[in-house]
């Protein structure tokens, strides 16, 4: 294409003046991220979580057009027409739409009114759902090319987005967002961003029901998340099923619902009231401090009435309610959140993480099945590692032989044959079956594995 057709080089100026060039940027602008109270570590900070994160999003379109075009599909903004209609699009590119008219109304009102800081706020937010939660859920439809309609729309939304994005940027940093502008612009577009008119947000597009699901979606991740790293189980390990108490959750759609499965690499998501007996043991200990302030001399008998409450009653009420009481001398006194340490412990085989009224909890029992599954997908993860560490550009096909005398990883490398030569692009895959070695094939040891295997650039056959 005339303009995604071009390679991104590394940030121009940022690079080399690192945060000096930035803060150089902002005070052009007269950006509320240049005042003197601004240090270098902040400066820094600004350029990796909001800079960079741009950059790289912009990068990522680049190099899945470049991608498309090397199989024969080039993709450039002349195609935008040509992707579905917005409410015929996945969820995703229906939220982050949502949410782009949502910021393209927000920034004019907050610049209207000289609000600078708000407006950088809101950017930033922006950028870090674009890139952490849509670029990241989407690969796949990048991967699979502008030629389906999945893959049409993710490419026109997030083309969309960068350039709506790079306009609202501009009064803030001037020439970064001019160099992208020749990236993103296409033919009849104003050759400069500051030529070009200033965004309007469409209201039809914005869907503030659909946000709130979203960021409940989120939420429970990040909880799921929470469960695994305390259990200790990788999130590349798949599990049976994840059980969840939220509200809203039950109206929450099939698509919506089928992200946060997928996310939590789950077979199967439910609802907490599905499971009869609770899945944590609660203890309750009294809080001496806060009830030192409260009670003085009076504290050691409520603290034995709390040591000697039903710890999951206590618990129960400080939860819903906010507070609970216990009985001291035969009278009732209450207790707030912050006079009862609450500690919960999962019962065995399960792994649960409350936060605000909501909680997910993992079954992590893991089979055989599923540990096969998850030996499958760390192997993806190794051999994607050894692409990049090979030099091999994110479209090329490979040969992938392999050996390991582990017969659970053998086993886990036959089941799942299809889906690892599917993810990294093995046009030749299987147990390498001779000690002859292939001169052109780079060998990889895991030791840890216990696996060795090798892979090559192939050659396209006409």
């Amino acid at each position: 294409s005339k303009h995604l057709g071009n390679v991104l080089e590394p940030m121009p100026l940022m690079e080399a003046h690192g945060a000096d060039a930035v803060r150089w940027f902002f005070a052009a602008a007269g950006s509320p991220w240049a005042t003197r109270k601004i240090g270098h570590s902040t400066l820094e900070e600004i350029v990796r979580k909001v800079l960079l994160t741009y950059w790289n999003t912009v990068s990522f379109l680049v190099l899945y057009a470049n991608a498309a075009a090397a199989q024969g599909e080039v993709w450039s903004a002349g195609r935008l027409a040509e992707a579905p209609p917005v409410a015929a699009r996945p969820v995703l590119d229906r939220w982050l739409l949502s949410e782009l008219h949502a910021l393209v109304r927000d920034v004019t009102i907050a610049l209207d009114a000289f609000d600078s800081t708000t407006a950088g706020r809101k950017i930033a937010t922006f950028i870090d759902d674009m890139s952490n939660w849509y670029v990241r859920r989407s690969r796949r439809r990048f991967w699979d090319g502008p030629g389906t309609p999945d893959g049409a729309a993710a490419f026109a939304t997030l083309h969309e987005c960068l350039e709506t994005l790079t306009r609202l940027m501009a009064p803030v940093t001037p020439f970064l967002t001019d160099y992208v502008w020749g990236v993103l612009r296409g033919d009849g577009a104003a050759d400069s961003v500051h030529l070009a008119s200033w965004p309007k947000e469409d209201p039809g597009l914005i869907d503030e029901t659909l946000s709130e699901q979203m960021a409940l979606a989120r939420r429970l991740v990040e909880l799921g998340r929470s469960a695994r790293a305390a259990a200790v189980v990788r999130v590349r390990q798949p599990l049976a099923r994840a059980l969840i108490g939220a509200p809203g959750f039950a109206g929450l759609p099939a698509d919506i619902r089928a992200q946060v499965a997928d996310e939590l690499n789950v077979r199967e998501l439910d609802t907490l009231a599905s499971v009869e007996e609770g899945l944590v043991d609660y203890t309750v200990k009294p809080n001496f401090r806060a009830l030192g302030g409260r009670f003085g001399k009076g504290t050691p008998p409520v603290a034995k009435a709390i040591q000697t409450a039903d710890a999951a009653a206590l618990a129960a009420d400080l939860r819903s309610a906010g507070q609970a009481s216990v009985m001291v001398d035969g009278a009732p006194v209450s207790l707030g959140p912050d006079d009862v340490i609450v500690t919960q412990v999962p019962r065995s085989g399960w792994a649960v993480a409350p936060g605000a009224g909501e909680t997910v909890a993992l079954d992590i029992a893991i089979t055989p099945e599923l540990r096969r599954e998850g030996l499958a997908r760390e192997v993806i993860r190794l051999v994607q590692d050894a692409r990049k560490g090979d030099g091999l550009d994110v479209s090329d096909r490979i040969s992938l032989r392999w050996s390991t005398a582990d017969p659970d990883l053998s086993a886990a490398l036959t089941e799942h044959g299809t889906m690892i030569s599917t993810e990294v692009l093995a046009v030749d895959y299987g147990p390498r079956q001779s000690e002859s070695a292939d001169p052109e094939a780079r060998e990889h040891v895991e030791a840890d594995l216990g696996l060795v295997f090798w892979l090559r650039r192939t050659v396209p056959t006409a």
